[in-house]
């Protein structure tokens, strides 16, 4: 069973998240929150396997809140809702250590599946949605700032094997894709992937989409 708190400040879209997500054998709704802060209280008390987080609320906004979840309590996955015009504060929570993030107006099968990828540990990335805000805030073809550097330089760690599996990850391929791309099994994938993510010192397939764009190892065309 998948424990899901809820946190926006709309009371509707609250309740209308609840029974979609109540229709679902492994997924359970055990509270509530309307803004960030309720939401890192709740956390602290429920412990929740994910939380599913607006960004822009009163008070302590999502991004706030996803940072102090994330800090503290390293079993709670946050999965961001956003609208359709991404922005910076999308951006921010993904740096923050969310695990993914979804449109509000996504169908309810890819909110259930999305749930379910983060709380199996992974993250929730789709290249059509992700493109504008990578485009936005990390900008093919602009210079490098220092940090983008220093992160340039981890990429060093990697095998050239691992590098194009990390490239496969960032243009959004799953696990069976990158393999029957590269000519590699599922298993042999997986195990690159638990391979990169600890050399780079990310926490998921979405932080490492950021990196490899940030980096300039993919670019948007």
């Amino acid at each position: 069973m998948i424990s899901v708190l809820l946190v926006d400040d709309e009371p509707l879209l609250r309740l209308g998240f609840r029974l979609v997500l109540n229709t679902q054998p492994d997924l359970d709704v055990i509270g509530e929150a309307g803004d960030g802060a309720e939401a890192v209280r709740q956390v602290a008390d429920l412990e929740p396997d994910v939380v599913l987080m607006d960004v822009r609320m009163p008070g302590t906004d999502g991004i706030e809140a996803t940072e102090q979840i994330v800090r503290s309590h390293a079993t709670t996955r946050v999965l961001i809702l956003t609208t359709f015009d991404l922005d910076e504060y999308a951006f921010a929570a993904l740096r923050a250590g969310a695990a993914g993030f979804l449109l509000k107006n996504a169908q309810p099968a890819d909110l259930i599946a999305g749930i379910r990828t983060v709380a199996s540990g992974d993250g929730v990335v789709a290249p059509r949605v992700t493109r504008r805000l990578i485009e936005t805030f990390v900008g093919a073809g602009t210079p490098q700032s220092l940090a983008a550097q220093t992160e340039n330089a981890r990429l060093g760690r990697l095998t050239d094997r691992e590098r194009e599996v990390l490239v496969a990850m960032a243009r959004g391929r799953s696990n069976a894709e990158i393999a029957h791309e590269l000519g590699l099994s599922e298993a042999t994938v997986k195990t690159h992937v638990s391979r990169i993510l600890p050399k780079l010192g990310l926490r998921d397939r979405v932080q490492a989409v950021v990196l490899a764009y940030q980096t300039g190892l993919i670019r948007i065309v």
